[in-house]
């Protein structure tokens, strides 16, 4: 016989043990098998320098749940798991250890800087892996990848040659996002902008000839050691004499001219811009129209170099301070105003990026970008929700070239390889044995690394084996669903989308699934620096993953944030214990009996009625899930478990428990049928209390796990429409004589006689036996009418029930007892009435403390009215 049940639901003892056993059996691993449709789910790769947060749980969670379903109806569900190199953030943690131990990379050089990385990755690497481990995460660890695996690496060396040999990769001078902390380029995409307090200062630039000057406004005067000419609008009439001149520039001397430009907006502030081709995006596109000069001012951590003496060696924001005291003493400086302004800043380190003109390799992305929006447009890929389209759409319509290269030691180097004797640039998988334009057999690789994310944007096909034709990537692509959040979808989604399209010639994906972020109890986003974060490992370890679960599940509605509450998480705690009481209940009445999991040939009214629920909310729950509305899907099955089965059915059956016989029987094997049925629609979403109880249950099938039992689906021959609705008719009555009594205060032990009026007397004739049970009747009567004086009236849509008023209370008892009452609470209200009669307490208290004896007030004002309102009804 099946073994026996604790008497109590310990997640400790639980979950490590059957994550053991699901591993041990490869439970998780998915093969690929022609008799099977394929389902398949990349997970979006943690960095190696992650520790697991809400977001992390949520976003691995969602997966498990469809992974397991899928895996459930018979598809060969892979989720493939796997983790990023993290160029950016894993090279600053390297290298903060390092400077701990007073080293530089430089004192280490490249190749023996790489190898402790190396190890770096082997120590900590795979610590994210073990706690999404914890979580339940059923994915093929088997096929594990990594962005600098050997598999991966031969996918990013394809695709750059590719590319490059289409002319989609480039290497030129252009603006790029330089961050000074991490000193190394980054994408657009990886810009954050925040509000930040400035200024403007305006100031006076002298023409040249002595006749009078320009004045322009800045919110950066450092960059003016930069300038190369000051533009105003060819249409400004205030300035069209003056185009063509020369102005002096304050503090340096140099000569620059007065361009006309149409970028120049002639009715902000006085018409006239400073132009800093190496230092501003649109100063250098003005600059490659005029051709002018690009002269660069800082180094790579942002202070003034050396061409600049006064300033040498400050940094950005010291020489700010510094040159605004010499433009002031020199006459320059008219006025400084304060001016909030969007500052762009480093999505890593969040230091503020420095525009700066530098060369870097970039991909074209105008070719790419419209074969891309056409696969969301077209709908061979589709947002979830829809609304995520638009914002999809405005990225990829405004995109700019995407700069790939980083200056770091840490990431795929790029495969460009340069003739010491000629220069000539050969793009290869492999260094060639010498130059092809000169014949040298010295050369040298390019410095840089590729971003992060040029990787990461062949995951869904490089994880399967390309560029190679493997069986994998011929079965599992393209993949199905992507679960990600909404602050990655230029990051990383988009760029998936086009490089799938460009080398695969189909979409990555068919949906992407968008969940939003957890954030705390207050609604602010989680962050290190605000300290609100809630470690998902420490809520485990107190109330269990599958508590965890269900609550990032029930809380979740596709492309919304939610909040943390540890009530909530501690209620679906108590949800597991409620399951796991009323499994050992169903225990306690099959274990010495031969119980099968099988329907009886007899299935009374009840038995009907909870087939027929079960039937509809597996019907329901698997529509639910194919809309991704998860949470929706799992708050039914909880209402079923909780109201349908536990406090009902089981209530229901205990009767016919207590008999012997077939009757007995039959109740046994419908409550371990349903009960199997509720364990598998369950345990996507809680697998590990599920699959512990379904271990204990006499099964209908010769499986090891419920994770590969068959997940429920409507059954036509389980459509008992008539028969559950006479049932909840039933079970109406019982609500309401129920509320009634409790309203009351009659306590459940005190019997009384029922009167039932209805028009369908068989209907509550059939339930008899449970308003006995369950609504404390001591007889029951049914009529279509009845005439009785001093009975409390029962109403339901289909009965009018009259309960004995002398059966329910002592008349004279109760009025004493409501009476005391009565004087009690009209004591209380008089003490508060008077506190807030009294000018020097209104006077004198806190606005909290008057507030809250309003509420007192106005709370005994209502109780009165209902104690006067109950003394009414026994009169």
């Amino acid at each position: 016989m099946a073994k026996e049940m604790a008497k109590a639901y310990n997640p400790k003892e639980v979950e490590d043990k059957i994550y053991d056993f699901w591993q041990e059996g490869n439970y998780f691993h998915a093969e690929v098998d022609k008799d099977k449709k394929p389902y398949t789910i990349v997970m979006p790769p943690p960095n190696i320098t992650g520790q697991l947060h809400m977001g992390h749980a949520l976003d691995n969670t969602l997966q498990d749940i469809l992974i397991r379903w899928r895996r459930m109806q018979g598809y060969s569900a892979l989720w493939l798991p796997g983790t990023d190199h993290a160029s950016i953030a894993t090279e600053a943690k390297i290298v903060e250890a390092m400077r701990k131990e007073g080293i530089t990379k430089e004192d280490l050089g490249r190749e023996k800087f790489l190898e402790r990385a190396w190890e770096w990755k082997k120590e900590y690497g795979g610590r994210i892996v073990s706690q999404l481990k914890k979580m339940g995460s059923s994915c093929d660890w088997e096929r594990e990848r990594f962005t600098m695996d050997e598999g991966c690496s031969k996918a990013v060396k394809e695709v750059f040659v590719r590319l490059y040999n289409k002319g989609l990769i480039y290497r030129g001078e252009r603006i790029i996002n330089w961050c000074p902390h991490c000193k190394t380029s980054i994408s657009d995409a990886e810009v954050e902008f925040e509000e930040q307090a400035g200024h403007f200062w305006h100031l006076r630039y002298p023409l040249t000839d002595g006749s009078g000057y320009l004045e322009l406004a800045t919110t950066r005067p450092e960059t003016l050691l930069g300038d190369t000419a000051v533009a105003v609008n060819p249409s400004d009439e205030r300035y069209k004499d003056l185009v063509g001149k020369t102005l002096t520039l304050p503090l340096v001397g140099r000569e620059i001219p007065i361009v006309a430009d149409d970028y120049v907006d002639v009715d902000f502030g006085t018409g006239v811009v400073k132009i800093t081709p190496a230092h501003d995006p649109n100063d250098f596109q003005v600059g490659l129209r005029h051709n002018l000069p690009v002269i660069n001012v800082m180094t790579d951590d942002a202070k003034i170099v050396e061409d600049y003496p006064k300033y040498a060696g400050m940094d950005r924001y010291e020489a700010r301070e510094a040159i605004v005291k010499d433009l002031d003493e020199g006459g320059f400086l008219v006025k400084v105003e304060k001016h909030d302004h969007n500052v762009g800043t480093c999505y890593r380190c969040h230091s503020t990026v420095e525009p700066r003109v530098s060369k870097q390799w970039f991909v074209k992305m105008d070719e790419l970008a419209g074969p891309a929006i056409e696969c969301v447009k077209s709908g061979k890929t589709k947002f979830v929700p829809e609304r995520f389209n638009k914002i999809y759409y405005h990225w990829m319509e405004n995109i700019r070239d995407w700069c790939i290269s980083r200056q770091l030691w840490w990431g795929h180097r790029i495969p460009a390889y340069y003739c010491d004797e000629c220069g000539e640039v050969t793009v290869a998988k492999e260094m060639p044995e010498k130059c092809p334009k000169c014949g040298c057999t010295h050369l040298h690789q390019d410095e840089d690394t590729l971003d992060t994310w040029f990787s990461s944007a062949l995951w869904p096909f490089s994880t399967l084996g390309w560029p190679d034709k493997t069986p994998e990537l011929d079965y599992y692509f393209p993949t199905n669903t992507l679960v990600t959040g909404y602050d990655i979808i230029f990051f990383w989604v988009a760029r998936m989308i086009f490089s799938s399209v460009e080398q695969m010639n189909s979409q990555p994906f068919d949906t992407v699934f968008i969940h939003g972020i957890v954030r705390d109890e207050n609604g602010v986003k989680m962050s290190k620096s605000l300290g609100n974060g809630i470690d998902p490992l420490l809520v485990i370890d107190q109330y269990g993953a599958d508590a965890l679960r269900m609550f990032l599940a029930t809380g979740n509605s596709p492309g919304n944030d939610m909040r943390y509450s540890e009530k909530r998480v501690e209620a679906c705690r108590n949800f597991a214990n409620k399951l796991w009481n009323a499994s050992r209940f169903v225990h306690m009445n099959i274990d010495d009996y031969d119980v099968k999991n099988e329907l009886p040939a007899t299935l009374e009214t009840e038995d009907k009625w909870i087939l027929h629920t079960l039937n509809n909310v597996a019907k329901e729950v698997n529509e639910n899930l194919e809309k991704f509305e998860l949470g929706i899907a799992l708050s039914k099955i909880y209402d079923f478990i909780w109201n349908s089965y536990c406090d009902w059915y089981i209530e229901l059956c205990k009767a016919r428990l207590q008999s012997e016989g077939e009757t007995a029987q039959n109740a046994r094997q419908v409550l371990i049928y349903v009960l199997d049925k509720i364990l598998k629609l369950l345990h996507p979403f809680m697998p590990f209390i599920t699959e512990e109880i379904w271990q204990t249950i006499p099964h209908d099938t010769d499986g090891k796990t419920v994770m590969l039992e068959k997940y429920p689906e409507y059954d036509p021959s389980l459509d008992f429409p008539s028969e559950a609705e006479e049932m909840m008719k039933v079970m109406e009555a019982i609500t309401a004589i129920r509320t009634q009594r409790n309203e009351m205060n009659v306590p459940p032990s005190k019997k009384a006689k029922l009167f039932i009026a209805t028009a369908i007397p068989e209907t509550f004739s059939n339930g008899e036996q449970f308003f006995k049970k369950l609504a404390s009747a001591s007889e029951v009567e049914i009529s279509d009418s009845f005439d009785i004086d001093g009975a409390v009236t029962v109403v339901t849509s289909d009965a009018k029930i009259y309960i004995p008023m002398e059966e329910l209370v002592d008349k004279e008892a109760e009025l004493k007892r409501l009476n005391k009452e009565l004087k009690q609470v009209e004591k209380m209200l008089a003490q508060d009435e008077g506190k807030l009669n009294n000018p020097g307490f209104m006077s004198k208290a806190p606005e909290k403390v008057i507030e809250k004896i309003k509420g007192q007030a106005e709370k005994e004002r209502e109780k009165i009215a209902l104690i006067h309102a109950a003394m009414d009804a026994l009169k």
